[in-house]
Parts: C-alpha cells; sequence; structure tokens
C-alpha cells in the first residue's frame, strides 16, 4: 500500500522557518522523483521543488533561494526546507511521488503564515 505522510506544517509569522516532511512507503522510493506542490486557496496547484533520482533539485515557483529541497533514500523522505516565510507562502503543501506515468500523492500539510 502506497503512503505518502506530509508533516511539519503550521501557522507561523512573517519571516519564519518551516521544515516539511514526507515519509513514503509502499514503493520503490528511490526510483522516484519526489517533488512539493501547493495550493493557495481560490488558485491552481503549483510545482514547488523536486529533487530527482540524481538527487539534483530543481525549483517551481520563484523563492528567492529560501526553499531547499532534500532527499534521503536510507529513510524513505523527502523534505522542504523553509525560510524567510512570507504571507504568499499559504498554502497546502503536497507530496508528489512521480515515476514516468505513476504519480502518487499525499494528502497535505497546510502552512499558514500570518502575523
Amino acid at each position: 500500500q502506497v503512503q505518502l505522510v506530509e508533516s511539519g506544517g503550521g501557522l507561523v509569522h512573517p519571516g519564519a522557518s518551516l521544515r516539511l516532511s514526507c515519509a513514503a512507503s509502499g514503493f520503490i522510493f528511490s526510483q522516484y522523483t519526489m517533488s512539493w506542490y501547493r495550493q493557495a486557496p481560490g488558485k491552481e496547484r503549483e510545482l514547488v521543488a523536486s529533487v530527482n533520482r540524481s538527487r539534483r533539485a530543481s525549483y517551481g515557483v520563484p523563492n528567492e533561494g529560501r526553499f531547499t529541497v532534500s532527499r534521503d533514500n536510507t529513510k524513505n523522505t523527502v523534505s522542504l526546507q523553509m525560510n524567510n516565510l512570507q504571507s504568499e507562502d499559504t498554502a497546502m503543501y503536497y507530496c508528489n511521488a512521480r515515476r514516468g506515468y505513476i504519480e502518487y500523492w499525499g494528502e497535505g500539510t497546510l502552512v499558514t503564515v500570518s502575523s
């Protein structure tokens, strides 16, 4: 049974940091590109960051270097470090695993940035 379980979201003030984690199980983690997406209220889901099987990271949304994605194939986890969070980062953040046409999604973790 495939599972992607996100954690680490919460309510923070502008300028704070959060580290999101996604624990994967039920598939061969090392063979998948792992990504973080986000969806803000009333907006479409957008790619935040990806890390491929070779651990090469790429970023979707402009983030001025505030976000860092990483993976640990020994623990089957992918993380997203987010620094200097701003109100526009408020969204539900989803973990995604993809290999060719095979794709899995987690249920999301909510990040709210508010003063």
